[in-house]
């Protein structure tokens, strides 16, 4: 087997806080590096470089990997190791089942509270996105996650915000590869202005209409990703 090479991760740095176990940080770094693709589907990792380029024992890294393999982000291939998996379209299609779900039953019950204050900050998430520089999908993406989160948590809907944590990582790794080409910036951040609007009018049915409409954006882009990057697409 090759040497494995992190050069992506370069720039990544490590500060260990009380807040997070050791293992909890490096599985939240490696997840956002194979998001990103600074890990790309098929590549090689060890416990054994990761933990010399973080400086760290191996089992906060074999923690990370347990959670990153539970996620289907990374598969261990016996007698030949571990690896970046590639994307499977079934089950991209999967999560973005069960996500939509989710989160046109969290938009309903905001737009049933028509809380004034969640209005204005989802509008001013929305403003930082519009102003994001084409190309930066990094923040445009933690920009998103945050209007996504910042729903679920004025429902009162933690525990649902955890779950669809746990299944959107694969979804997230093909509408990185989308931002700017096949979905632009702007088309984005005009849905989620829309379903702002349908949450200041007050009416629900609206709300999750546009929410549904809004997570379905995938369908069309992910066959167009899948062409356009085979490599990091597994057949199926």
């Amino acid at each position: 087997m090759e040497m494995e090479t992190f050069d992506n991760l370069s720039g990544v740095s490590f500060r260990p806080q009380e807040s997070l176990s050791i293992g909890a940080q490096l599985h939240r770094i490696l997840r956002a590096a194979i998001i990103r693709g600074d890990l790309v589907p098929g590549q090689a990792i060890s416990e054994i470089e990761i933990s010399k380029k973080f400086s760290v024992s191996r089992q906060p890294v074999r923690e990370a990997f347990i959670k990153l393999g539970e996620e289907r982000l990374i598969e261990v291939l016996p007698q030949r190791g571990t690896y970046v998996r590639k994307i499977s379209v079934k089950e991209v299609l999967d999560a973005r089942h069960l996500r939509e779900i989710i989160e046109v039953s969290i938009v309903r019950e905001v737009a049933e509270k028509h809380d004034a204050e969640l209005i204005r900050t989802l509008r001013e998430l929305v403003a930082a996105q519009k102003q994001v520089p084409q190309g930066d999908n990094q923040s445009f993406l933690l920009l998103d996650e945050e209007f996504h989160r910042t729903l679920a948590l004025s429902a009162g809907r933690e525990y649902a915000w955890r779950v669809t944590e746990g299944i959107k990582a694969q979804m997230n790794r093909v509408r990185f590869l989308t931002f700017g080409s096949a979905t632009p910036m702007q088309q984005l951040a005009d849905e989620h202005a829309g379903v702002i609007d349908a949450i200041e009018a007050g009416d629900a049915d609206l709300a999750g209409k546009r929410m549904e409409q809004h997570m379905r954006t995938l369908i069309t882009t992910l066959p167009l990703m899948a062409e356009r990057y085979p490599e990091h697409f597994v057949a199926e």
